[in-house]
Order: C-alpha cells, then sequence, then structure tokens
C-alpha cells in the first residue's frame, strides 16, 4: 500500500490477474503464492500439506469461498488485515462475521467428528 497505493487482499489481486484486466504485477504476485510454498518445502524438506477429503468437495469449497468473497466486498486478508489495520469499520464487521462462522462450523464438524 505504501508504494503503490493497493491493498494486499489476495482475492483483488487474483481478480486483477485475470483477463480483462491481466495486470503484470498481479500477474507476478499470484505466481509467487505457490512459488514460495514450493521454495519453502524445498528448502526446509518439510512434508506437503496434504487432506483426505475428495476433490469434488475442495472444488465447491473453494467456489463458495470466491462467492462470499464477492459478496463480502474481499477476502480475510483485505478486510482482517489490510482493512482492520486501515481502522475500516466494514471489515471490523466483516472480520467478525467470518471469524463468527469459522468458529461455529469448527464446533459442528466436531461434533460429527
Amino acid at each position: 500500500m505504501l508504494l503503490n497505493g493497493r491493498i494486499a487482499g489476495i482475492s483483488g489481486i487474483i481478480s486483477n490477474a485475470l483477463p480483462p484486466r491481466s495486470s503484470v504485477w498481479a500477474m507476478a504476485f499470484v505466481a509467487g503464492l505457490p512459488a514460495g510454498v514450493l521454495g519453502y518445502h524445498l528448502i526446509s524438506g518439510a512434508a506437503s500439506p496434504s487432506t483426505e477429503l475428495p476433490t469434488s468437495l475442495l472444488i465447491i469449497g473453494g467456489l463458495l469461498v470466491g462467492i462470499g468473497t464477492r459478496l463480502g466486498s474481499g477476502c480475510t486478508s483485505g478486510h482482517g488485515v489490510c482493512g482492520l489495520a486501515r481502522l475500516s469499520t466494514r471489515s471490523l464487521v466483516a472480520t467478525l462475521i467470518f471469524m463468527t462462522v469459522a468458529i461455529v462450523t469448527v464446533y459442528v464438524r466436531g461434533m460429527f467428528i
């Protein structure tokens, strides 16, 4: 934000990396996300994260996150990190809502495991 006035909200950056916008800085930022994880694993030798969930469920979850990001005008990084740092009331409300939903989700899921 200091250098170019942009907030580092991942959903907004990803939308700027896709056509028709296709900004070079946004494409580099998005490419750096998995590249950073890969570099960490190569250097540290740490095990790669894994899941036992079916791919279809992961895709559905990703689509739901995308829809929620659009409805909430931003993602957790945009609201929870950048928005709160800017003392944004909208980001405070959004962060309280998604944290509450996350806590309830973990509790409800724990009831069935």
